[in-house]
């Protein structure tokens, strides 16, 4: 599945998959693009845990207030961090087994992923700062 996204740099759309080698570029000026993407019980290992680049999961339910309230400041960090972050969007609704896997008991629950493994993890919503603090400081920790 792919996302159409348009480069803050040069305007132009394109269209970004939700799994793929490399890092998503602009086709026509070759700035880094964000990348956003929805996985699945079924997908999560292809979208998520085979990512070349830090991965930012997002467990969260659409019935969930904080869930719906930190996901702009999410994806405002994934737009900073074009070519640094991928985010993952999981529904834990519609991914029952991989909330059971990650032990998902609580909404929105944050994971950092590196090469496909847990890195950092944290439970609930937080102002775009401190979030943007705690992205910066799992990409600083060795793994």
């Amino acid at each position: 599945m792919n996302t159409v996204v348009t480069c803050v740099n040069c305007g132009r759309q394109n269209r970004v998959p939700a799994a793929a080698e490399g890092r998503p570029r602009c086709g026509n000026c070759h700035q880094p693009l964000p990348w956003i993407a929805d996985a699945g019980d079924d997908t999560f290992a292809e979208v998520a845990e085979r990512a070349r680049l830090p991965v930012l999961v997002d467990f969260w339910a659409q019935w969930c207030a904080p869930c719906r309230a930190v996901t702009p400041a999410l994806e405002q960090l994934a737009h900073e961090m074009a070519g640094r972050v991928k985010l993952v969007k999981v529904d834990v609704d519609r991914a029952p087994a991989l909330s059971q896997r990650f032990t998902i008991t609580a909404v929105p629950t944050l994971m950092m992923l590196n090469e496909g493994r847990v890195v950092a993890q944290r439970a609930g919503a937080a102002p775009a700062p401190q979030l943007r603090e705690w992205v910066e400081d799992t990409l600083r920790t060795p793994s």
